[in-house]
């Protein structure tokens, strides 16, 4: 309830688009656009989901902001027309700092139109980033944040999604923003000392009110390194620069835990390590964790080793393979999760203690990193270096998602597992929701939905929730909603009546029954008064890997 209500006061998110769920790969940086395109057929030959590319700062003419280098990107529109053929977005990196130059449009209009932060005696702040001396539009000014947002037309045009504000605390090169500077506040006044903690979250606000303008009906994706309360209404949010470390993939869980808990549902990290280098063995940990992340996101720094999801060698990608596909398989109950947080702020990542804040067994270090998927699965991530760790089952009983091996918590166990395999568990008496594999979210997935249930002591209700997954069409009630119940104590399945004024795209229903025997099943299993069919399938949510020497990744 205190999170509903919080949200209720600083908003809560609105549903992205479909493919914003998807895999997202980034690095810093991708150029020329010839280097781009080749990394888009890499994931289509190799049969790894992916709906996004990100450029960052090298595809402007001199880092100058709403800029193309022509040489490194003679024609953006025909790169955007055949990533958008293959099924691929484009995210394009922007920053606040305005290169101070004669003739550079943003520039001359910014100091006609008095835009930029001030020094108190009225002249325009300057600070050194990246195209070199800047100045830095003041977004607590509405005038300025709705000149910002028309500089993103052009970029819709030619088809860009994506928007991603970085370096927006706002930073600049060697010393802190100048506590003495002066905002305009709404009209009233204040100092940088006073305003430095909207400041990333008005740029996103200007970003996502422009964009939203210019695409008309379809919905944007906006993401942002600098944030405040409130910030969901506008953008997904990540860590920032981590380091390719096992503590600092683990303590990322945590970070996205608490982001969760403050109103920030749609979070992530750089999966595989922003600075450094990831080994094959904590990429192949990092990438089966990502895909139980909200936002899905692999980056890597400038001049570092490759970092997609082949450049670890063939287990590795095989692994990275396995779950990205299995994240795409989960869209249909992932999507209905964040249908959930744009209803009453449950972040979809979520901390044990919303399930379990009276249990002292929450608060031990075994539990400091557990989290739930959505309310039906608990992840437990594990560093690259312990192959037996530690877990803890919390209180009720849980499937193994990989063999359906039953416990019954509280318990601790001593887990030994492969690289291959993340522990990951289902509580009992939940509901997941697959669909088959894609190759992006653009694709249309086959005609039968997977509705897996798991036998367990307690009642739950899932909503299930598609809509087009690309235009506010929903809001005026062109959507797919349906209530499951699962009601134990009469062994049944109830489905309510479908809400919303559109047909769902599955046209078939296949039921997996978790912790049933096959006689119990074939006994008792009906539809209103006709008795069902029972099969037995051997059901797989990943493919299992070749048979590599397990020593030699951990090596490499």
């Amino acid at each position: 309830m205190i999170l509903k209500a919080y949200t209720y006061l600083t908003g809560r998110m609105p549903l992205p688009p479909l493919w914003a769920l998807g895999y997202q790969q980034c690095r810093y940086s991708y150029y020329p656009a010839q280097e781009l395109l080749h990394l888009a057929q890499n994931f289509r030959e190799r049969q790894i989901p992916a709906d996004v590319l990100y450029l960052d700062i090298h595809y402007m003419e001199k880092y100058k902001v709403f800029t193309w280098d022509t040489t490194r990107f003679p024609d953006p529109a025909a790169l955007l027309d055949q990533l958008r053929e293959w099924g691929f977005k484009v995210v394009l990196i922007f920053d606040p700092g305005i290169k101070v130059e004669e003739n550079y449009t943003p520039y001359e209009e910014g100091l006609a139109n008095d835009s930029f932060v001030k020094y108190p005696d009225g002249t325009p702040y300057r600070g050194q980033v990246w195209p070199g001396w800047c100045h830095f539009p003041d977004f607590t000014k509405p005038e300025v944040r709705e000149w910002w947002g028309t500089y993103f037309e052009s970029l819709v045009q030619l088809g860009v999604l994506g928007f991603w504000n970085d370096m927006n605390e706002p930073a600049v090169w060697g010393k802190h923003f100048p506590d003495l500077t002066q905002f305009d506040w709404e009209g009233e006044g204040a100092s940088h000392k006073q305003a430095h903690n909207v400041y990333g979250m008005q740029m996103a606000r200007s970003t996502y009110e422009g964009v939203r303008k210019y695409l008309k009906n379809k919905r944007p994706f906006v993401l942002t390194r600098a944030a405040y309360a409130g910030i969901q209404r506008y953008s997904a949010v990540w860590t920032g620069d981590n380091v390719s470390e096992d503590q600092l993939m683990l303590s990322d869980v945590r970070i996205i835990n608490s982001m969760g808990l403050s109103g920030l549902a749609f979070a992530g990290y750089d999966v595989g390590g922003f600075v450094g280098e990831a080994n094959p063995a904590l990429y192949s940990r990092w990438v089966a964790l990502g895909a139980f992340s909200p936002f899905f996101r692999g980056h890597t720094m400038i001049n570092s080793r490759d970092a997609e999801p082949w450049a670890f060698g063939e287990e590795s990608e095989e692994i990275a393979r396995n779950y990205i596909r299995l994240r795409y398989r989960l869209l249909p109950y992932l999507y209905s999760v964040f249908y959930e947080a744009t209803q009453n702020g449950m972040p979809i990542q979520r901390s044990l203690v919303l399930n379990y804040p009276y249990e002292e067994s929450t608060y031990t270090p075994e539990a400091q990193n557990l989290y739930f998927f959505g309310p039906a699965i608990l992840v437990a991530p594990i560093s690259s270096q312990q192959p037996i760790q530690k877990l803890f089952l919390p209180q009720g009983n849980w499937y193994n998602l990989f063999n359906d091996s039953p416990y019954e918590g509280p318990t601790y166990l001593y887990h030994e597992t492969s690289l291959d395999t993340l522990p990951l568990f289902v509580k009992a008496g939940q509901m997941l929701w697959l669909q088959s594999v894609l190759n992006h979210t653009g694709e249309m997935p086959h005609p039968t939905l997977e509705l897996h249930l798991y036998r367990g002591n307690t009642s739950d209700t899932f909503v299930y929730y598609e809509d087009d997954g690309e235009t506010y069409e929903y809001e005026a009630g062109l959507y797919y909603a349906r209530a499951v119940h699962y009601q134990p104590e009469l062994q049944r399945l109830v489905f309510d009546s479908v809400e919303g004024g559109t047909v769902s795209k599955f046209s078939q229903l296949r039921i997996y029954w978790h912790g049933w025997t096959l006689d119990e099943l074939a006994e008792n299993l009906f539809l209103a008064e006709t008795k069902l069919e029972v099969a037995t399938e051997d059901y797989r949510f990943v493919e299992p890997i070749s048979n590599f020497d397990p020593g030699n990744i951990m090596k490499t």
